[in-house]
């Protein structure tokens, strides 16, 4: 299958103003675009580009005073297949794990594992190690947690989401990475484009979406605590610790959104 994806974003500096995107498909899935995945701007402003520690790809820029907008429209092709499953995959003890896989075990900025450790292990401890163990995970934060636009908070973190019981994707993803994380199992999140595709249209403007995937059996694996059922059409655009490694945008001086439009939808190709 196919999918048109992009956005178009504005934002609104009183003076010149350094900014950090992240707004390019991940690496991972270059391959697989039909049209270029390039970031365009309406002011002329150069943006330059690097792959980051965690293997995203990010652009940086300086805004000038007033209204900029950035926008992209791609092509890409998918398989059209739901996330996998793989009920066998195995847990593996700490000890095994490849060094790179360890930073997904630790606490970070929105996922306080000091906080939370000992409530997931009263909670999951009897589950058995591996995929039954995550399904029990994504399923308790899927139920605690109300999904809603208005309950947004950039500051949110796990422990706070879990105590709200309220939040949007990222909360979701959040919360069920510390569980995660809590019980040994190596989490990472991930960000980036899912559109309605396979289920029945959401009367929601569309957004970013987060999920995240867990290391079992050798292999990382999708989970989305949020939706908790296996999606179609799931464009990584980057992944990392939490939210704070994948931000869309991180400016360095004053610059308001004042501009948000995100767009995925499936190609209809001619039978």
């Amino acid at each position: 299958m196919q999918i048109r994806a992009g956005f178009e974003i504005t934002y609104s500096c009183s003076e010149p103003c350094p900014m950090l995107m992240m707004l390019n498909v991940h690496p991972g899935r270059q391959r697989d675009l039909l049209s270029p995945d390039v970031v365009r701007n309406d002011r002329g402003v150069d943006i330059g580009q690097y792959i980051d520690g965690f293997g995203n790809r990010c652009s940086r820029a300086v805004l000038p005073s007033g209204q900029t907008t950035f926008s992209s429209d791609f092509i890409i092709r998918d398989s059209g297949a739901p996330d996998p499953y793989s009920p066998d995959a195995r847990l593996a003890p700490v000890e095994e794990l490849p060094d790179d896989v360890l930073v997904f075990l630790l606490g970070s900025r929105y996922c306080e594992t000091d906080r939370m450790s000992d409530q997931a292990w009263s909670l999951f401890g009897s589950t058995t190690p591996g995929w039954e163990r995550v399904q029990a995970i994504v399923d308790y934060a899927h139920r605690r947690i109300e999904f809603g636009y208005q309950f947004a908070r950039a500051t949110k973190t796990a422990a706070e989401a879990h105590d709200e019981q309220r939040g949007v994707c990222r909360d979701f993803a959040h919360l069920a990475i510390t569980l995660c994380r809590c019980m040994n199992v190596p989490a990472r999140y991930c960000t980036g484009y899912l559109g309605d595709i396979g289920i029945p249209p959401v009367d929601a403007p569309m957004d970013f979406s987060a999920w995240f995937e867990v290391y079992l059996g050798g292999a990382w694996h999708t989970f989305d605590a949020r939706h908790n059922r296996p999606r179609i059409g799931r464009i990584l655009m980057a992944r990392g610790r939490d939210a704070t490694d994948v931000a869309i945008a991180n400016t360095f001086g004053q610059a308001v959104l004042s501009g948000f439009k995100v767009v995925t939808e499936e190609i209809i190709l001619p039978t």
